[in-house]
């Protein structure tokens, strides 16, 4: 059964529990940071542990395990010398070889996703294609964390706000705007500069006259339709 993670204490070695009571750590446990996943799965399955995270916006970040140092120090041992036999090195090779296969693969089917999103008018197909490839290369790297990485929706609804993200970066003030520090008001203008932008998508889609100054044009690089 999974343990209740704690955030970090007020003082060193102590930790907040979620009705944010403080304990302190036991002696003789240390602080094992994040980064190594396998040691970490270790040493939380040997027992006792105290995981710790930190929430920041709306995201989660681990701040490491709190564990006996003697557990830590023995399995830290144990890992170091399985992966230095020739086996360990040989299946972590396939298995990068594996990752790499399905990074490749899913980025040819983000691109896709996107164009079929973008549906822009055959006129304007090289600015699609430039398009759906910006927004790829941002979107896709394995760590990214942008919304292409989540499996929690369709790859079609990925496509669709990975588009409207970037385009808000890209193509709007958003980023140099002073937006009031008022509940809901930052989310209010991102629906406006949402709504903005799928306005200016749809005129490629139609395929109206766009102008040289188009933002979406300024920020790919594309010259104006002849």
């Amino acid at each position: 059964m999974p343990q209740p993670a704690f955030s970090p204490g007020p003082r060193d070695r102590t930790v907040r529990d979620a009705a944010g009571n403080v304990h302190a750590v036991p002696a003789g446990w240390e602080l094992l940071p994040p980064g190594d996943a396998g040691l970490t799965r270790r040493v939380k399955a040997a027992g006792e542990h105290m995981v710790v995270q930190e929430k920041k916006g709306r995201r989660m970040f681990s701040r490491g395990v709190w564990a006996p140092a003697a557990t830590i120090q023995r399995i830290k041992n144990d890992l170091t010398a399985e992966r230095s036999t020739d086996a360990y090195a040989k299946r972590q090779q396939a298995a990068a070889v594996k990752r790499e296969k399905v990074q490749e693969e899913y980025v040819e089917d983000f691109f896709g996703a996107v164009v079929k999103f973008l549906n822009f008018h055959p006129d304007f197909d090289v600015l699609a294609h430039r398009f759906a490839k910006a927004v790829t290369k941002h979107a896709t790297p394995v760590g990214s964390g942008t919304v292409a990485r989540t499996k929690r929706i369709p790859i079609e609804r990925r496509a669709e706000s990975a588009v409207i993200a970037w385009m808000r970066h890209q193509t709007t003030a958003y980023d140099t705007m002073t937006i009031p520090r008022v509940k809901g008001k930052r989310r209010e203008v991102r629906r406006m500069l949402a709504q903005r932008s799928k306005e200016l998508l749809h005129r490629y889609r139609q395929g109206h006259e766009i102008p040289a100054t188009c933002p979406l044009r300024v920020a790919l690089g594309q010259k104006a339709r002849a």
